[in-house]
């Protein structure tokens, strides 16, 4: 990967960094961020000098695409510090390759490798030191992309602004979760923008989330938009489900998402000898485990829990409560992979990138 890092960036730092003020034991997700931050501007056809530059508000035209058409995608990753302090990406190629799918499927220019490691590994190098050492210490890393074009015409901007932003992290921990799986809202649809990183795809989540959590419930199994009989993601992450010793995920399609943890966790089973199938899993079926004793476990993957377990779903005003287990084939998951991440196990895929 270094082949395609450029140092053709112009840095300006901050006079002071800020790193001193933060409580890194107390620490909000995604509340806190470093002192800088990478900036890339697309205009007239072409992507111009990139910066890494102080962390601070921007001006931007009140017309801008961005605000009107919804044209944004994002991505999220996370940098890890070893016992070396020595810091780590982990595949960060698949976080590039998942961006300039969603900028093809919402008319955005795609972001040249070169610029999108090169404003990674230089931004991280600067900001290394708020990579705190430590498991389940990390540095959450989003890149992003806006059509600040001005002009309300409904059309593809011409301009866009690439981005990264940094935001240091703790382990992350919701408490136990409840599920209402959807009976009637989609989060996608065939032929629409699912597949896709696409800011409007979390926005449309918020009310039907909020009705679940009003409900008692965290988060919402959404289903398919045509039948609402195919149990597709939970909440922000993928899902899996495991019917006795097997694990089941649902296909990745244009209205789920390529999970990079969903991959990674689909990899690690496979190596490891545990049963997985990628295929449609039915409402059904999952009903008919619960009542039977087969559903053992049922838990989300991404990038900010990595693994979240799910304790219970609802069905049609039914609940029903999963089982307590010893062995759990989900945290056994999220153990090899986070012990990948923080260099604590051999890496035999290659998927760490060091900065």
């Amino acid at each position: 990967m270094s082949s395609n890092i450029t140092n053709e960036i112009d840095i300006v730092t901050v006079p002071h960094s800020k790193i001193e003020t933060v409580d890194f034991e107390n620490l909000s997700f995604g509340s806190v961020f470093t002192d800088h931050m990478f900036v890339c501007d697309f205009r007239e056809g072409k992507w111009q000098k990139p910066v890494i530059k102080p962390y601070e508000p921007f001006l931007i035209d009140p017309s801008a695409k961005v605000f009107h058409y919804g044209q944004a995608i994002f991505e999220g990753m996370k940098a890890y510090k070893d016992d070396n302090n020595d810091v780590w990406l982990f595949r960060p190629d698949q976080n590039l390759d998942r961006l300039n799918k969603s900028a093809v499927r919402m008319a955005m220019p795609e972001i040249p490798e070169d610029i999108f490691m090169s404003g990674l590994h230089q931004l991280l190098d600067l900001e290394r030191n708020w990579v705190k050492k430590g498991f389940g210490n990390t540095l959450y890393i989003r890149p992003f992309m806006i059509a600040i074009g001005s002009g309300v015409i409904a059309a593809p901007s011409t301009q866009y602004r690439f981005m990264i932003i940094l935001s240091p992290a703790k382990s992350y921990y919701s408490g136990e979760v409840k599920v209402l799986i959807a009976e009637h809202y989609s989060r996608a649809a065939n032929g629409g923008i699912g597949a896709a990183k696409a800011a409007g795809n979390y926005s449309a989540q918020f009310y039907p989330t909020k009705l679940a959590n009003e409900k008692g419930f965290q988060q919402i199994i959404w289903t398919d938009d045509a039948t609402h009989t195919k149990l597709e993601e939970a909440g922000t992450m993928n899902v899996f489900f495991r019917i006795n010793d097997t694990l089941y995920t649902a296909p990745t399609s244009e209205r789920i998402l390529d999970g990079v943890t969903r991959k990674s966790l689909i990899a690690i089973a496979k190596r490891d000898g545990i049963k997985i199938e990628e295929r449609s899993v039915l409402v059904s079926e999952i009903i008919q485990g619960a009542k039977d004793g087969s559903l053992k476990e049922i838990f989300g993957a991404g990038t900010a829990a990595v693994v979240n377990p799910i304790v219970g779903f609802s069905y049609e005003d039914v609940y029903y409560e999963l089982p307590k287990i010893e062995k759990s084939i989900a945290l056994e998951l999220k153990e090899k992979l986070t012990n990948i991440q923080y260099r604590l196990a051999e890496d035999t895929f290659g998927w760490m990138v060091k900065i």
